[in-house]
């Protein structure tokens, strides 16, 4: 099947959105922020597409809407792409409607009229079952996860999409990859494409290239309707709230930081970590064969000069 190039989906149109009489003053710096910004959502979210081959001709992808920031974002770039794709899939915006007590229940379809999208809302009273099932104190968001997720392969069966898009953007993967190694003893994140367990279903998270600092500033820019998550979202002592709490320290103290952690999930040297599965320690002999990797360990790693990191003290020995 036809796949997206990176350059036919990151060259913007000739007549862009944007385009009016020049605005004065600050109006004009925001403007210029704004058009800045959308060329980079555009540019992360077309490479991601591009790197993944998350989007091929004739795809129909569900696109998963919580109401939040994130995936408001999702679906107006990918919106922007479609326009400018030089293939043909088509979008439909999915919102699971979990009966949380106050969910104004209105936003959303008004706001899918107004764009002009297709949209299927879905009514499944899920908060019932977490709060009855997860003990007073305890956090709901495992339980919630796992209803949805079954709750949305489901609409997408009966909507015959091809694949669900996921608004989980760069930071969410490295929190999640930093939480399984804090807290699950292993290292593993999201991936940006994934198949489903049954095997019947294609996940793709087209912002995975994106911070998530953007997703906020494209929000405010383009003031949506921001519906927050009362069941789970705003949970206290979360371990997710802490370990995000630390990235964004980490993003403003050490620019760079989160976008070399996200590049070494993409450049894993098994041979050089501990797992049995993917290498076999065991049997690891000479050879006399030369062996590019083998000797790494011993090499001295040069790393670009950075403070040291937070709440951590250098302690020389010899």
């Amino acid at each position: 099947m036809n796949t997206i190039t990176e350059a036919a989906l990151t060259t913007p149109p000739a007549t862009a959105d944007w385009v009016g009489e020049e605005p004065a003053g600050d109006t004009r710096k925001i403007e210029r922020e704004q058009v800045k910004l959308e060329k980079r959502l555009c540019r992360e979210v077309g490479r991601a597409i591009t790197d993944f081959n998350m989007i091929e001709e004739g795809d129909r992808i569900m696109v998963c809407m919580s109401g939040g920031k994130d995936s408001y974002t999702l679906l107006d770039i990918l919106r922007k792409l479609q326009r400018r794709a030089p293939i043909k899939f088509d979008l439909v915006a999915v919102n699971l409607d979990q009966k949380q007590p106050g969910f104004p229940e209105h936003v959303l379809p008004e706001y899918f009229k107004s764009i002009g999208v297709e949209y299927h809302i879905e009514n499944q009273d899920t908060y019932s079952v977490v709060k009855r099932v997860v003990p007073e104190g305890k956090t709901t968001c495992s339980l919630c996860s796992r209803l949805r997720r079954a709750i949305l392969y489901s609409v997408a069966d009966r909507l015959g999409c091809t694949k669900l898009a996921l608004g989980h953007h760069r930071d969410d993967i490295v929190a999640t990859l930093m939480l399984n190694m804090f807290y699950g003893g292993r290292m593993k994140g999201m991936p940006p494409k994934l198949v489903s367990d049954d095997g019947k279903h294609v996940v793709i998270r087209p912002l995975c290239y994106v911070p998530e600092k953007d997703t906020a500033r494209w929000a405010q820019y383009q003031q949506f309707p921001i519906i927050p998550c009362n069941l789970c979202g705003s949970q206290d002592g979360l371990q997710r709230v802490a370990v995000n709490e630390m990235l964004r320290e980490w993003d403003k103290k050490f620019p760079g930081r989160i976008e070399s952690m996200l590049r070494a999930m993409g450049h894993v040297v098994t041979t050089h970590l501990m797992d049995p599965k993917l290498h076999d320690f065991k049997n690891a002999k000479a050879t006399g064969i030369a062996d590019p990797n083998g000797d790494m360990a011993f090499d001295h790693e040069e790393f670009p000069a950075a403070p040291a990191l937070p709440g951590l003290q250098v302690v020389q020995f010899g």
